[in-house]
């Protein structure tokens, strides 16, 4: 067993616990985690957001910390800020929320974009400048961002750069009967079940994925592939921007640690197919033409995923 799948499958397991619902979204976050990228969360409020990345963390043992985005946030309040002392007669820093592990940004859009846009470097470069003064961030780092795709009124767009930054784009989605009824008798406590999750690997672990992740291997026929994939965003007459080389990093990426925490030691185009929509979606621009007649990028995307024939495949042994 490979240290990726040993490591996602006792955090699965700990998950588990508290999260009920798809267990291919909590994959396709550890494929994120360990890829070194951040996830954004599209769904409506209530359900499990916020228990999912507070029972991921604290499987992991890695520092949280969560972050309540409003109109009035402001950018020093997520990276922190120089504080005058006049006992030393100098400014010391102090740390803000952004300066831990796993951070939640719970509704992202609803801060303005300046604030939003302080995200910019900590999620690039992993590190914050702050009165010209930079500090790096400890590694991992892992942004997960929430929004709330129902309400319009009070929250400001992402700007392109932003949902760039974000290798997957993902759906909660709502838990089946059966899950809620378990979700619902798993409250018959004056704890939440949250609180009771303990650390089921260390930071090291994490950091020895990361590193394994990278080894994946991935055939050339496979990679073809994802190109294949990229190429046709940008040629489709109804895509104004197509998919940048970030987003085929990104996709390379997560489908190497994606395959890892599924068991294997290669990647398959059947993983370049499930993963291309959610790290694709919010990398495409639509045309104004293809807007005005109600097109959506998961539609668009959709059609060009299928009409790409998976290629032929041996196993990499």
């Amino acid at each position: 067993m490979s240290k990726i799948n040993e490591v996602s499958s006792k955090i699965k397991t700990s998950v588990s616990e508290v999260f009920k619902g798809n267990e291919d979204l909590v994959d396709m976050i550890l494929a994120c985690l360990f890829s070194g990228g951040h996830v954004l969360l599209e769904d409506v409020p209530g359900t499990g957001k916020t228990v999912l990345a507070k029972a991921l963390a604290k499987s992991t043992g890695l520092p949280f910390s969560r972050v309540q985005c409003t109109p009035d946030l402001m950018p020093s309040d997520v990276t922190g800020s120089s504080v005058w002392l006049p006992s030393s007669q100098q400014f010391e820093f102090r740390p803000g929320p952004v300066m831990s592990s796993i951070v939640l940004v719970d509704e992202l859009n609803r801060a303005t974009p300046r604030t939003q846009s302080a995200l910019l470097e900590c999620m690039a470069e992993k590190q914050v400048s702050v009165d010209g003064q930079v500090h790096k961030l400890e590694s991992p780092f892992f942004v997960i961002a929430t929004q709330n795709p129902v309400e319009s009124e009070g929250t400001f767009p992402l700007p392109e750069a932003q949902k760039d930054r974000f290798t997957m784009t993902l759906s909660m989605g709502y838990p089946s009967q059966e899950d809620e009824a378990s979700i619902i008798t798993a409250q018959n406590s004056t704890v939440h079940p949250v609180e009771k999750v303990q650390a089921v690997v260390s930071r090291e672990d994490i950091l020895e994925s990361m590193e394994e992740a990278v080894s994946i291997h991935v055939e050339e026929s496979v990679l073809s592939y994802l190109l294949s994939l990229v190429r046709q965003t940008r040629s489709d007459y109804r895509i104004a921007a197509g998919v940048s080389p970030r987003g085929s990093i990104a996709l390379y990426k997560a489908c190497q640690a994606y395959a890892a925490v599924k068991g294997r030691s290669y990647v398959v185009p059947e993983d370049i197919k499930l993963l291309a929509l959610p790290v694709f979606r919010n990398r495409i621009i639509l045309n104004s033409d293809s807007i005005l007649k109600g097109y959506s990028s998961e539609k668009i995307l959709m059609e060009l995923i299928e009409q790409i024939p998976l290629p032929a495949f041996r196993a990499h042994v």
